[in-house]
């Protein structure tokens, strides 16, 4: 650097930001301020960059920032030797022109650089570019802050004054921007952004400044003075430690052993809409505790941002958390006025629950039909009959008739509680009301559970559904999403996927794999596209074969993030297995061969045999030993004999590696039959006899995989 560094301050004051946002749009504006002044040469790529966000403000503290940059060499391309100079060595018109434009004469024609450049020499003109003030890399880097802020929904606004018309000018931001800092040091740095100048004031919070404007006397007395003269935790990260301090603290208090909900996106949220967060305990009347937990939980957080306590056993108490942005005195005013406005949306909650138990869930069904689905595929009701069958023929396939009742029953009536006027107010619920009611209406338990469980697993690494009854609902529910929407050419494009086609499908592989079930994938295709016969222009092929590709590339997708190779995971679906819950011991047995001293070789054979097979359609795997010649044919013929049986006995009991490991040992034999042997001999009895020799060994090589996938 050329000149003094210090530290940077930049800081955007604007009206309340959208809460789910804030922490992106503060990392952001940090982020995209550092490394423009980074690129400009104003600051290290060491520099230390601390980001501020709260409801009223984006900011960046960056350390080590230059006055400005150092100057750098700059090499310019002019052109070619053979343009710029004539045979005698003088400029040409055209370099003149071309230094010209670059602010230089004929004086530096003896000056430029003659350097390669492809197969030809050209002219260099090297000169030294004067390193960016501050003032206007800063300049730079603000507006390109603020053009690539991840806004979620621009507003524009107009300028009362700084601009050409004030009252008529606007600009566009995520909200009005009311004051702008930039200090370097404890100097103002003189830029401008929508329509505001740089200063050293901001201001603190709404109701609790100690001082307002707050005055700020150097870029690294901001946090502090935000704290001690705006009363306002300017740090994201630290206000959120705070509050969850403070809701540990609160939850002590209560006692009982009582502790705040967890939940990460609550938190985020709350801490976007404080900036001087205080923790207050509340409490609602204890009758409302009759009412499901996850309604009082669902709309305590989504309605109220309020943090539920829960005790020992997880059970939700009569007790809650607020976080509130003031701390009067007497906090008796704020308990009491977030206690008010909790209690309609808990009666509401509680009539819910009373009303919808005046019915039984079956009594509900019949008005699923007329809840549309999707214009295609008709009505909710029309859906729920398609899963009732999926379900009972996955159910008798496992040979389970109890499993098949259970299942109908709890496919039937998986949807019904789409109709009850809690799932109406709060969608969330479906599923987990379904059970409640259903448990009222007296059914088993495995029945309720199903009806809940059906929708699982709903997100990566959710749970699966925790009975089998579950398990043949919810594969159901997901085969007949993924085939209608397939059938009527309803795809996923690019990040768009409005029917969660990708994560239904994911659901299906975690089931059939980590339940092991014995059922294969193209049959269980079939059977659910049989339920679609009656909808126009639904197209079967789609339905299975192209939705039978998806699955697997979701499948290989997600082998290969559980750090399978490639290579590896080719070779296992190249055969499109049917059995899912086979595939990872085929992969294990895959991954096991290939650490094998004699795996690259056999694999490179295999790859060899597949390619002569591919042009040898006349080929059959008939071998007669009365036409094998050469010692080597006889030699590999012998070997087979001794291998594969064994080979294919430890398939036929499971046991994949052991079988791929067992033929290894024709590595030896197969090199030797390449090396003496001419599979395409001239006479042709001779050559069908090696190719049925071949054909056969390749039959025994790819029953577990397509080692051929495995050769480099």
């Amino acid at each position: 650097m050329t000149s003094v560094q210090k530290n940077l301050l930049v800081e955007l004051f604007v009206e309340e930001l959208p809460p789910k946002a804030l922490r992106k749009l503060g990392d952001a504006f940090a982020g995209v301020l550092r490394d423009q002044l980074v690129a400009q040469g104003l600051a290290e790529p060491a520099s230390v960059l601390t980001a501020y966000a709260s409801p009223r403000r984006l900011a960046a503290h960056l350390t080590h920032v230059a006055e400005r940059a150092a100057d750098r060499a700059v090499s310019q391309k002019l052109m070619p030797v053979a343009v710029g100079l004539d045979a005698s060595g003088q400029p040409t018109p055209a370099l003149l022109k071309r230094l010209g434009a670059l602010g230089a004469d004929a004086s530096a024609v003896p000056g430029l650089k003659r350097a390669m450049d492809g197969k030809a020499e050209a002219l260099f003109y090297e000169s030294t570019a004067k390193g960016a003030t501050l003032a206007e890399g800063l300049q730079k880097a603000l507006a390109e802050a603020i053009a690539k802020l991840p806004i979620p929904k621009v507003m524009s606004y107009q300028l009362e004054s700084g601009s050409e018309l004030p009252g008529w000018s606007s600009v566009s931001f995520v909200r009005p921007a009311h004051g702008l800092v930039a200090l370097h040091g404890d100097t103002v740095v003189p830029v401008e952004a929508l329509g505001l100048h740089a200063g050293r004031e901001t201001h603190g919070h709404r109701f609790e400044a100690a001082v307002d404007p707050v005055v700020l006397r150097d870029a690294n007395s901001y946090a502090l003075q935000m704290q001690d003269e705006g009363a306002v935790i300017a740090s994201f990260e630290a206000r959120r430690t705070e509050i969850a301090r403070q809701l540990a603290a609160a939850a002590v208090q209560v006692g009982g052993a009582t502790v705040p909900i967890q939940d990460d996106a609550l938190l985020d949220e709350v801490t976007a809409l404080v900036e001087r967060p205080n923790v207050l305990v509340c409490s609602f009347e204890r009758e409302f505790l009759e009412v499901p937990q996850e309604c009082l939980i669902l709309t305590m957080k989504a309605n109220q941002k309020y943090f539920p306590l829960l005790d020992a056993s997880n059970r939700l108490t009569n007790k809650f958390l607020v976080v509130s942005n003031i701390s009067p005195e007497d906090a008796s005013a704020v308990v009491g006025g977030n206690e008010r406005v909790v209690r309609p949306r808990l009666a509401d909650a509680k009539f819910f629950f009373d009303q919808d138990r005046k019915k039984s869930l079956a009594s509900r069904v019949e008005s699923l039909g007329k809840v549309v689905y999707h214009n295609k595929l008709g009505t909710q009701g029309e859906r729920v009959e398609r899963v009732m069958h999926i379900a009972r023929g996955i159910a008798e396939k496992l040979g389970d008739a109890t499993l098949a009742a259970h299942a109908t029953q709890a496919a039937q009536l998986a949807k019904a509680d789409l109709v009850t006027d809690m799932v109406g107010e709060f969608p969330e619920l479906q599923g987990t009301m379904g059970r409640y009611y259903a448990l009222h209406d007296g059914l088993s338990a495995e029945v309720a559970d199903a009806i809940e469980d059906h929708y699982k697993p709903r997100f990566a690494g959710d749970d699966l559904p925790r009975h089998m009854a579950g398990i043949v609902v919810a594969l159901a529910d997901k085969l007949e999403t993924l085939v209608g929407m397939f059938g009527i050419g309803n795809l996923p494009t690019g990040d768009r996927d409005p029917f969660a086609l990708r994560r239904h499908a994911l659901g299906v592989i975690r089931m059939l794999i980590e339940k092991d079930l014995p059922l294969g994938l193209d049959a269980l295709l079939q059977d659910a596209a049989a339920q679609f016969k009656e909808i126009d222009g639904f197209d079967s092929g789609k339905a299975t074969v192209e939705l039978q590709d998806f699955i697997l590339d979701r499948l290989a997708g997600s082998l290969r993030e559980q750090g399978a190779s490639a290579q590896e995971v080719d070779a296992v679906l190249a055969p499109r297995p049917q059995r899912l819950g086979e595939v990872p011991k085929l992969l294990a047995a895959v991954r096991a061969f290939a650490a094998l001293p004699a795996a690259a070789a056999l694999a490179a054979a295999n790859k060899r045999i597949g390619n002569i097979l591919k042009k040898a359609p006349e080929a059959d795997a008939h071998v007669s030993e009365l036409l094998l010649q050469e010692p080597a044919e006889k030699a590999l013929h012998a070997a087979m004999a001794e291998v594969v049986p064994a080979a294919n006995a430890l398939f036929d009991a499971g046991d994949y590696t052991a079988s791929l490991q067992t033929l290894a040992a024709l590595r030896e034999p197969v090199d030797a039959f390449f090396d003496g042997v001419m599979v395409n001999a001239e006479q042709a009895d001779l050559r069908l006899n090696r190719l049925g020799l071949l054909m056969s060994l390749h039959a025994a090589m790819n029953r577990v995989a397509q080692l051929e996938r495995l050769a480099a």
